[in-house]
């Protein structure tokens, strides 16, 4: 076969029939490969039926971006195989190679089109980044569909607490690892306001008292010194230094100075002060775990870290640390009594948050 790709290949067979693992360059994987989006369309020779077309969803424009970010990381990967098929008309198999025909849209992405979206952003010129492929071949297209729903509805996805608390075992610093060792901290720490109150790994233990989230800790604490955490994790892997905020950059992120410095202790002593003197301030509502309560769940503890955001720069121009007495004072002026802090006054969700914030800060003046 002429102007041909020519690959190794080593050949699969499963109930499904024979298929094909081979590996190859990014950008020949770009050139030849096309998605086909269901959509839905009029037929006029079918009496202008409508009649579905295609098999992929349509991208996903965010998740496309965090690929195309995540590719020029320097640790990126995708060990999984992309899937495509690919007409017999458009290739050859002998007992060593696969010839595709290198032409575009020779190959039907049945899964991977994110990862291929992605790769079109990989800027490393001297550098091939390798893929794994699958290829199907001659199959009709029943059996495409198959093969994406069987993919898309087996997959499970990862639980974001355990995410979060992987980052235990990396070796360079980032945002993830400071997150985790201040979150894990509050948890342990006797007299720690969060003492028990985290659900480690995203499942409780103790019903009575876990009752928010390490992943919901962490993106939440993340966001106080970090605006791109996979690119900060980056430099830092790549023995780079990470850029001071100032003006307004620093505001948005407060804890950013602290974090570049290092000074996680500073940081997980600021949470432990502030979250002291809510404490202080609702008692029962913050360590009581009642199905009705908001305030020790998402939606009170993510109102409360937007709050905390705000006001952190008006009581500390320096960006140091806060006391208890001064975050004390602070919830001195709210008026919110500890039994209206239920699900009926701040519905759970972004709804409910935005309330308890607007009225804590109404209150703060």
């Amino acid at each position: 076969m002429e102007n041909s790709l020519k690959l190794k290949y080593l050949k699969v067979s499963q109930p499904i029939g024979d298929f094909y693992n081979c590996v190859i360059g990014h950008k020949e994987l770009i050139r030849i490969t096309y998605t086909d989006v269901r959509r839905l369309e009029s037929d006029t020779e079918e009496r202008e039926v409508e009649v579905y077309t295609g098999i992929q969803r349509k991208l996903s424009k965010n998740r496309v971006k965090e690929i195309e970010k995540y590719v020029n990381t320097i640790d990126a990967t995708f060990p999984s195989s992309i899937i495509i098929h690919i007409e017999p008309a458009d290739l050859k198999v002998d007992d060593n190679y696969i010839y595709i025909k290198n032409e575009k849209n020779v190959a039907k992405v049945l899964d991977g089109q994110h990862r291929i979206a992605g790769l079109e952003e990989f800027d490393q010129d001297d550098k091939n980044f390798e893929t794994i492929i699958t290829i199907f071949v001659g199959m009709e297209l029943e059996d495409q569909a198959l093969v994406f729903a069987t993919i898309n509805k087996t997959q499970t996805k990862v639980n974001k607490s355990l995410v979060a608390d992987l980052f235990a075992f990396a070796k360079y610093r980032s945002p993830q690892k400071t997150a985790h060792n201040i979150i894990r901290a509050l948890d342990i720490k006797e007299g720690s306001p969060f003492k028990n109150k985290i659900k480690i790994l995203g499942t409780a233990n103790d019903n009575e008292k876990e009752s928010i989230t390490q992943a919901t800790f962490s993106q939440a604490l993340v966001d106080f010194y970090s605006k791109d955490p996979m690119v900060d994790r980056d430099l830092y892997k790549r023995g780079k230094k990470l850029e001071k905020f100032t003006d307004k950059d620093l505001e948005r992120r407060p804890f950013r100075n602290m974090f570049v410095d290092e000074k996680d202790t500073d940081i997980a002593q600021i949470i432990w002060n502030y979250f002291h003197a809510v404490q202080h301030k609702w008692p029962t509502a913050w360590n009581i775990v009642k199905s009705e309560m908001v305030l020790n769940k998402s939606t009170g503890f993510l109102a409360l870290m937007r709050v905390l955001k705000k006001v952190y720069p008006t009581l500390s121009p320096a960006f140091g640390v806060v006391s208890k007495n001064t975050f004390k004072e602070l919830f001195d002026n709210i008026e919110i009594e500890e039994e209206d802090l239920n699900r009926e006054v701040y519905i759970p969700g972004s709804s409910g948050q935005s309330k308890l914030y607007n009225e804590i800060m109404d209150n703060i003046g």
